[in-house]
């Protein structure tokens, strides 16, 4: 499922129009970016958390050369999903 695809299930499933439900997807996007930018976690109980790691500074290597390089930290968001998920993905609801 693509995000055009989830646009036309939340329509549908919402009895709304195409491009009230891609400023719905899109407002829900923006509001876990913003939140994840600031550092807080987005809990949707039932489905799951998205937060963010930090990733600390590393050395890696140059797959041609072999030469060391210097690999930034960095922030990287994460999905956690909630048991409902998991049950619902296996199955058993």
């Amino acid at each position: 499922m693509n995000k055009q695809d989830l646009v036309a299930t939340v329509a549908k499933n919402a009895d709304i129009s195409k491009t009230k439900a891609a400023e719905a997807v899109d407002a829900v996007i923006d509001a876990i970016k913003a939140s994840l930018k600031k550092g807080d976690d987005v809990r949707l109980v039932g489905f799951g958390t998205f937060s963010v790691a930090n990733r600390a500074a590393t050395t890696g290597r140059n797959p041609r050369t072999g030469e060391p390089i210097k690999i930034p930290a960095s922030k990287q968001p994460k999905f956690k999903a909630g048991k409902d998920l998991k049950e619902s993905v296996n199955g058993k609801k």
